[in-house]
């Protein structure tokens, strides 16, 4: 990615993590690189098991316990936070790194006021005395458009959407540079999924943080995001501007998840396409191309060679062998019929 590196808050590169299993190891992200700017949202998107989310939670050192990173580097305000202790890890988190969950039900307390626990983050970590804590816990309810008065609830008397807040609050609470947002509103109907993205867009723009979006939902990306990283197992395969990766996307995989976008200017004439498949056993992935299998412009050499990264513009690359000819192959993927063959 053509972004100077002054402009850069965080750097992956060449990302390896490895869950060990009782028959071997499996490479949930395999080599993966991508760059968030300063002030900026990015989109980590892909199908359900493609690696984004261990990949993001990575950043944080929060992955299951036989989970384990390998490999690469994660470059976050000069430092790489792989090579860090655990020490200097807990001293980023909250403060500088935090993390919105996809269910907030389950990451907050349910015998604890949401109160309490925002006093946990911000007393204990924060260092803040009672009365400080109490005023930034009002502030942030706030933010987040939640009424003060319901900071001594608990989370049970909450609906969906508003623990969502509270857990967006609670990420926010020691202004971290990065918050991680891992499928923020998966759960929620799309009203209120679209009042929590418009909250997330509202206060990056107003604290001047930088977000990295994770989802398997192309319209989130659309709609808050200002660049886009396409992942597909393990790896990724496409990054850029998300205008560059929507309207001109350089691999088959991204070209047929905009496919399965619904087109509202076009409602009623639009086919939304599938990619047949699923996706390659990671824990034995075919020697080349791993999109190979599914993909319809698939050559020799693509079942063979891995393919590595090449630009199709300035800020925009894409893992492909025929990246070259994207703009032919984009002609073609819009044909459904393109797509209907047995994978």
């Amino acid at each position: 990615m053509n972004v100077p590196t002054t402009d850069l808050l965080l750097s992956v590169r060449d990302l390896k993590v490895t869950y060990a299993l009782p028959k071997g190891s499996l490479n949930a992200v395999d080599g993966a690189s991508f760059d968030v700017p300063k002030g900026s949202i990015v989109g980590l998107v892909g199908e359900s098991g493609c690696g984004k989310s261990t990949a993001a939670r990575a950043l944080t050192r929060v992955i299951a316990d036989n989970a384990k990173i390998t490999g690469g580097q994660a470059i976050f305000g000069g430092q790489d936070l792989v090579g860090l202790t655990d020490r200097q890890m807990n001293a980023l988190r909250w403060r500088d790194i935090s993390l919105v969950p996809q269910s907030a039900m389950n990451s907050l307390d349910p015998v604890c006021t949401v109160e309490a626990q925002l006093n946990e983050v911000l007393r204990k970590r924060g260092g803040m005395g009672r009365r400080d804590a109490r005023m930034r816990s009002e502030e942030l309810f706030e933010m987040v458009g939640i009424e003060r008065g319901r900071l001594a609830d608990y989370p049970h008397q909450f609906s969906g959407g508003m623990r969502q807040r509270v857990a967006i609050a609670l990420a926010l609470a020691l202004n971290p540079r990065l918050v991680i947002a891992d499928e923020p509103v998966t759960a929620l109907d799309v009203i209120v999924q679209r009042q929590i993205l418009d909250t997330l867009r509202d206060l990056q723009r107003e604290l001047g943080i930088s977000i990295l979006m994770v989802t398997h939902d192309i319209s989130v990306v659309a709609y808050i995001c200002d660049r886009t990283v396409v992942m597909y197992a393990g790896q990724v395969v496409e990054e850029g501007a998300v205008a560059d990766v929507l309207d001109r996307p350089g691999h088959p995989y991204a070209m047929g998840l905009r496919n399965a976008f619904p087109d509202l200017a076009s409602a009623g004439s639009g086919v939304l396409t599938p990619i047949r498949g699923a996706p390659p056993n990671l824990a034995a992935p075919p020697p080349g191309c791993r999109f190979a299998p599914r993909c319809p412009f698939a050559e020799s050499r693509c079942v063979d060679e891995l393919p590595g990264p090449a630009a199709i513009a300035p800020g925009h690359i894409a893992r492909c062998h025929r990246s070259g000819e994207a703009q032919a192959l984009r002609h073609t993927a819009g044909t459904p019929e393109t797509w209907m063959a047995e994978a």
